[in-house]
């Protein structure tokens, strides 16, 4: 009987939770420092309009197809593809949980450094960036490699915590607690930061459209962003989805999380642009914007250090929610060969920890590959291969191998009415989907 016990799968405690949950998955640094960058440099507002319809089509029906069949299945991103088809399938359950794994050896270091930098906050950074030396600060942090590392342990510690925790007692009920504060640390940040004097100029160049300044290129980019910051392609929404009881509308689902993670993205701008255009920085500043540049920015408001601890908090949550479910995945497949949660979160997050430690060290001037930083290298291979791919073949599997079975499983065998887009679901997962998923990742491979 304790074993039957033991080996009945766990699941959502309920709706809410996992949609926090999910869209903690979903929400990401790529939400918070990514996107506002991303606008930057691709025009602002119109690129915010096409993003979000990029969410509302590719992005939806993706996740939706992975939802599908980690219910379906209720097994771990590779069992999933095994239990359904079987054949050659399997395999993108193995690109996922490798991808998943390779984005958390990395993710942990950026973690690391939004905990040392909520610490920095209040000793000394304020005044280092208020003497123009914030680049020189994030400089010496990162070629400091046992201070890094240290980090990274520290973060993974509490990744490996939560999921250790189970899916009801830890993944749940932190991130139930983690996204109502995501979204408050926000809000108090927007109110912030759009009173500065002079953030009216960065509200209208971030909320006003442009239509003149569309690309190709913008709406590419605008793809991309909305694929990548849905954390698709990687098992995640499989894993999750597989603990999804059956009452409970998929569509609705998928629309909830894709709607809560946009919204992160969104008045993550409104944390950015009034605050930089407020003080005359360049809005596409690059990826140094967050460790850089913002500091500087702080530096300058009253009470600066509280200011800059509550948005690297902000940070910190956001990897946090993320990183949970990057664990979850690799940790799912080794539970349902016969692990106890235990052993899979401590074995797994330490060899993901480890997996990291060349990544940490790298952009201090450490382990280079082809003249890049080893982590470049690893965002490379996750970003524009791994995770494309997998959304791509994820795409085909739902619309072309098991279409009818999608059918009963978005319908709940009948239990739930088909909701009314189903068909032309149907059209962007058999078409739509993959084709622009082809063509970022086509347009991607520039090494």
């Amino acid at each position: 009987m304790a074993n039957q016990v033991e080996q009945q799968r766990e699941q959502w405690g309920s709706k809410i939770g996992f949609i926090l949950a999910a869209a903690g998955s979903a929400v990401g640094l790529g939400n918070i420092w990514k996107f506002p960058y991303v606008t930057g440099t691709n025009g602002g507002g119109a690129f915010v309009v096409i993003y979000v319809a990029m969410v509302a089509c590719i992005g939806f029906s993706v996740m939706l197809a992975e939802l599908v069949i980690g219910r379906n299945a209720q097994l771990n991103a590779v069992g999933s593809f095994k239990k359904i088809k079987g054949g050659a399938w399997p395999a993108v359950g193995w690109l996922g949980l490798a991808c998943g794994a390779l984005i958390l050896s990395y993710y942990g270091v950026v973690g690391g450094w939004t905990i040392k930098y909520i610490l920095h906050s209040f000793t000394g950074l304020m005044e280092l960036a208020a003497a123009g030396q914030a680049g020189d600060a994030f400089g010496g942090f990162i070629s400091n490699p046992i201070m890094v590392i240290l980090y990274q342990a520290l973060f993974m510690f509490i990744t490996i915590w939560v999921v250790y925790r189970g899916v009801g007692e830890g993944i749940e009920r932190y991130c139930k607690v983690l996204m109502p504060g995501l979204f408050i640390l926000l809000i108090v940040l927007i109110g912030r930061s759009v009173t500065l004097e002079g953030a009216g100029e960065g509200i209208s160049f971030y909320l006003k459209p442009d239509f003149s300044k569309v690309t190709a290129g913008t709406v590419l980019a605008a793809l991309g962003q909305a694929f990548f910051s849905l954390s698709l392609g990687m098992g995640c929404m499989i894993t999750y989805g597989s603990y999804l009881q059956k009452d409970i509308s998929l569509p609705g689902a998928a629309a909830q999380v894709c709607f809560l993670d946009t919204m992160v993205a969104l008045l993550a701008g409104l944390v950015i642009f009034p605050a930089v255009f407020a003080f005359g920085v360049e809005p596409g500043a690059g990826p140094g914007l967050t460790f850089i540049t913002l500091p500087g920015i702080f530096a300058q408001m009253p009470g600066g250090m509280i200011w800059s601890a509550l948005f690297f908090l902000l940070l910190f949550v956001a990897a946090l929610t993320s990183a949970i479910s990057l664990l979850e995945v690799a940790c799912a497949y080794f539970i349902d060969k016969g692990w106890s949660r235990a052993k899979a979160a401590w074995t797994m997050g330490t060899l993901i920890f480890l997996l990291g430690i060349p990544s940490g060290i790298s952009l201090g001037g450490g382990l280079k590959i082809a003249g890049k930083d080893f982590m470049d290298v690893a965002g490379f291979f996750t970003d524009q291969i791994m995770m494309p791919l997998g959304g791509m073949l994820i795409s085909i599997f739902v619309g072309w191998v098991i279409a009818d079975v999608a059918k009963d499983e978005v319908t709940g065998n009948g239990r739930i009415p088909v909701f009314a887009g189903f068909d032309i679901w149907m059209i962007f997962v058999k078409f739509v989907s993959p084709l622009a998923i082809l063509y970022i990742f086509v347009t991607g491979l520039k090494w």
